[in-house]
């Protein structure tokens, strides 16, 4: 047998047999909870959003991989079945269109968007559809570079009571996060945060909701979820706001019944009673008469 044989006979063992190991690898990793969850930073019971948000995205990828593998063996068919034959001479035969062919391109993407476009829809306005009579009411206030909770009086929270944060300092070693501002938030109990801004954009964002929303000045947005794990998770700003942006960090704690009255009950017991309102904004715009 010569070189090239051998050769060749080791490339058709090789070819099989890695091709299997790439298909047990993509087998294998289709097992993990990472790949179930799209690897998003979330579990499917963070809140009541999350498991669809998810879905969403686990399906649209899917969708979109199968849409690849089609049109990626269609054009490697179209290079293996026209290529040019040895010993062929001239061109093929040149066609101008294909009335249904080009129907067919028009028709069908079209299609894919209007219904990527009707789920994305429903899960939209899923996310962003207010509660009438929520449990718990928190104004949120974005400012330069750090975040004010007020807990309004409401259904869940008898007396109104605030909570001031102050910007995290990061000097390139270790703090403890615990220092950072922090949102309290019941479980299982839906909350309203509104969303205001002191001065500039910014923008509020918990990653393990799957959720981020603009925070901006003279403009009131709501963001209304209900915590269904217990945890603490990280929040952060995502809007480049000004020079220490990268510091203006805070915690989000969902904690039970008990545990949010207690801390309603510590924030009352240090005086912190009332709101910090708009009187404590400072965007020199909205104060012009």
């Amino acid at each position: 047998m010569s070189s090239q044989d051998r050769t060749g006979s080791r490339r058709a063992k090789v070819i099989p047999i890695a091709g299997l190991a790439i298909a047990g690898a993509l087998a294998l990793s289709g097992c993990t909870a990472e790949n179930k969850n799209g690897w998003m930073p979330a579990e499917r019971d963070t809140t009541n959003h999350t498991a669809g948000i998810i879905d969403l995205w686990v399906n649209t990828w899917i969708t979109v991989l199968i849409i690849g593998l089609i049109t990626w063996g269609l054009i490697i068919w179209c290079i293996i079945a026209y290529r040019r034959r040895k010993g062929a001479t001239g061109f093929p035969r040149q066609t101008s269109y294909n009335l249904p062919l080009e129907i067919f391109y028009v028709l069908v993407p079209l299609f894919m968007v209007l219904v990527f476009f009707y789920f994305t829809d429903n899960a939209q306005q899923s996310i962003t559809a207010r509660v009438d009579n929520p449990d718990v009411t928190i104004d949120v206030r974005g400012k330069q570079w750090s975040w004010d909770f007020n807990y309004m009086a409401g259904n869940d929270v008898k007396d109104a009571v605030y909570d001031v944060g102050v910007q995290a300092q990061l000097d390139g070693k270790p703090f403890d996060k615990s220092t950072l501002p922090t949102l309290y938030l019941p479980v299982d109990r839906s909350v309203e945060l509104q969303l205001n801004s002191r001065d500039v954009i910014h923008s509020f964002w918990v990653p393990a909701f799957l959720n981020k929303l603009d925070i901006l000045p003279g403009k009131t947005n709501y963001m209304t979820l209900t915590p269904t794990a217990l945890g603490t998770f990280d929040g952060k700003c995502a809007e480049l706001c000004g020079e220490y942006h990268s510091e203006m960090l805070f915690n989000v704690k969902v904690v039970t019944q008990a545990e949010f009255d207690a801390h309603l009950a510590s924030l009352k017991a240090k005086g912190q009673t009332g709101e910090l309102g708009n009187k404590y904004d400072r965007n020199p715009n909205l104060n012009q008469k």
